[in-house]
């Protein structure tokens, strides 16, 4: 769903005096344009030099967050760095912070976020390469490309396509990593105690739950080809990743349960559930966490 789809009100009940009512009609989109200032955030490889530009534009009701940054880059800025590839929710590679959330910068329309000034930060989580692009290859780390890169859809469909006699539908996750940079544990906000801090005895000194490493700007020396140092926690998305191989491979249960218990795996995750909220494609990978604790006899802790 669009980030600029509105919210329909209750349709009236209706009255024996005045009949059935008519349903109201949406709220109106922003008919016309308006000047508004976007504020992004400029940095170098690994957030060096971290600074917010701001460019005033005239932006029209069509305009998405994608369309207003080609236009600065095009326009006024091309040293701007930023990634974008199908324009239209498939790819995921425009996953960014927008005005503080999550979201897809091609299908956010910006005058549906109802501000004067949109501000565009870099996902959390994962090494800022620059300005708004960052590193995806530790959230790719996790995920084995033996797994197979197509896999079937992680909820039940709605029904068959019209005119079509038989389909398989995939999986909706498109590994945009919005899910990555809203977990509070993998973006070092965790405000929760660590499992092994609830499990030790009363009185027991506990060193301070590790920050993860992504959540502080990462020094600029990471521009070889070798990838980031790995996470504490591997993410939402792998572990999603993670269970829906279990359901297409039931035979490989023991091994790839090895690695959702293992050291970056489950146990990690505080159930906040802001990976499932963050999705822009209605995925849910705070339940597949909780199906690969389920498994292997986690339950709540």
């Amino acid at each position: 769903m669009s980030d600029a789809d509105k919210t329909v009100p209750d349709t009236p009940a209706a009255t024996p005096e005045s009949g059935p009512q008519p349903a109201p009609a949406p709220a109106p989109e922003p008919r016309q344009a308006r000047m508004l200032t976007v504020r992004v955030q400029r940095s170098g490889p690994g957030g060096a030099n971290a600074r917010f530009d701001d460019y005033r534009l005239s932006v029209g009701p069509e305009d998405s967050v994608l369309d207003v940054l080609d236009r600065i880059r095009v326009e006024t800025d091309p040293t701007l760095v930023y990634r974008h590839s199908c324009h239209h929710s498939s790819c995921g590679t425009c996953a960014m912070r927008i005005n503080g959330r999550e979201r897809l910068a091609c299908i956010t329309r910006m005058l549906a976020l109802g501000t004067d000034v949109v501000t565009l930060e870099p996902l959390r989580s994962l090494p800022v390469l620059g300005d708004l692009m960052v590193d995806m290859r530790p959230m790719f780390a996790h995920i084995d490309p033996d797994w197979g890169y197509v896999r079937p859809v992680e909820k039940a469909s709605t029904g068959v396509p019209h005119g079509v006699a038989r389909y398989t539908r995939l999986e909706n996750c498109i590994e945009c990593g919005a899910c990555m940079s809203a977990c509070p544990v993998s973006n070092g906000t965790n405000d929760m105690p660590s499992a092994a801090a609830q499990a030790a005895p009363q009185g027991t000194a506990q060193s301070a739950p590790q920050a993860a490493p992504q959540a502080a700007p990462q020094a600029a020396q990471d521009t070889g080809e070798s990838p980031p140092a790995e996470p504490m926690f591997m993410g939402p998305a792998p572990l999603a990743a993670l269970n829906r191989e279990l359901a297409r491979h039931p035979e490989r249960r023991e091994e790839l349960l090895h690695i959702g218990k293992g050291p970056h795996g489950e146990r990690h995750c505080r159930r906040h559930l802001a990976c499932s909220r963050a999705c822009p494609s209605g995925v849910y990978p705070a339940k597949d966490i909780m199906d690969i604790r389920m498994m292997h006899g986690g339950g709540k802790d």
